[in-house]
């Protein structure tokens, strides 16, 4: 008997029947348009998703075994009913980490030498130079989080000359990273750097952990740019320190209630840039993404072991 798998997002039929060829049961139904529990869902052993979980009552699929999340983060998912049921998830963790690492450099770049400001000035027709601006090179980098998104920055960076520190869990060793701190000195790395880029998992422990304490240990003038999720920075506590110019500049994919409120400060800000959770988006998403379901698929036939299970407990 074929194990029936239910796609919310449609890879195209060529690759579907790739899948349907290693001996499994297709059902697709977009996530986009709500999808409900019915009884042709009852035999589904493998949900590959990013987040049909508002409309979809997946305790109603008893025989439910694995899901495959198209995101890295896995906030949206029923950890506590996954957890119990034994159900195995993994994500998408290193999938978007390309083109996640191009615009982190990209907005630090763009931070540093006011491109807001002159895009400003292009649109009124205004021509006036900025003897402010600043370079990149022999700035120091500090990352909140060294997996795989702020590697592929680290990497990028390297070529202008920067130094670049991490936090992690231990204080291990990455590679392209001049210097990691264990979490518990993140104030100490905070105050060696002149920008600070946020890409750490969001968890019940990096809930608001940018908050004030964090600013205060932060250079006057430093810039940041959180790519992770806007949960992670005390929006007030970034908007204040803005304003007092404590913090020169931020960069933010992510905000704490996407989409952002029209009333919020964060908009009029000169030196804030806002992109609406757009990182991750590339030509190549759908074909990083397919290949590493197509995998996962593979070895979940094989009884191999899987990529990117996600440990429920940290949930990361």
């Amino acid at each position: 008997m074929s194990t029936q798998i239910l796609f919310t997002y449609n890879y195209g039929r060529k690759n579907f029947e790739t899948i349907e060829n290693m001996g499994y049961d297709i059902k697709l139904i977009n996530e986009n348009e709500g999808i409900t529990y019915t009884n042709d869902l009852k035999d589904v052993k493998i949900l590959v998703c990013y987040n049909p979980f508002q409309t979809l009552d997946i305790r109603k699929m008893s025989n439910l075994k694995w899901v495959q999340l198209s995101s890295a983060g896995i906030d949206q998912l029923p950890v506590d009913f996954i957890r119990d049921k034994n159900i195995i998830v993994t994500n998408n963790r290193g999938g978007y980490s390309v083109p996640i690492g191009e615009w982190i450099v990209l907005k630090i770049l763009e931070l540093l030498k006011h491109s807001p400001k002159f895009y400003e000035n292009q649109r009124s027709k205004m021509w006036k130079m900025d003897a402010s601006v600043l370079e990149l090179y022999g700035k120091t980098v500090g990352f909140i989080g060294t997996g795989s998104i702020a590697s592929e920055a680290a990497k990028r960076l390297k070529g202008f000359g920067v130094n670049i520190l991490g936090i992690n869990t231990n204080g291990r060793n990455i590679e392209y990273f001049d210097k990691c701190f264990k979490l518990d000195d993140i104030d100490y790395m905070l105050s060696l750097s002149d920008v600070v880029a946020v890409t750490i998992p969001y968890t019940e422990k990096t809930h608001k952990l940018v908050n004030e304490q964090r600013f205060k240990s932060m250079k006057q003038g430093a810039y940041i740019v959180n790519i992770a999720r806007g949960l992670i920075i005390d929006e007030k506590s970034l908007i204040s320190n803005i304003e007092s110019g404590k913090i020169a500049g931020a960069a933010l994919d992510v905000v704490e209630n996407e989409p952002l409120d029209k009333d919020s400060k964060l908009w009029n800000m000169s030196n804030v840039i806002i992109t609406p959770h757009n990182s991750w988006v590339s030509e190549m998403r759908n074909i990083r993404r397919f290949n590493l379901i197509l995998d996962n698929l593979k070895r979940y036939k094989n009884k191999d072991n899987l990529i990117n299970v996600v440990n429920l407990i940290k949930k990361y």
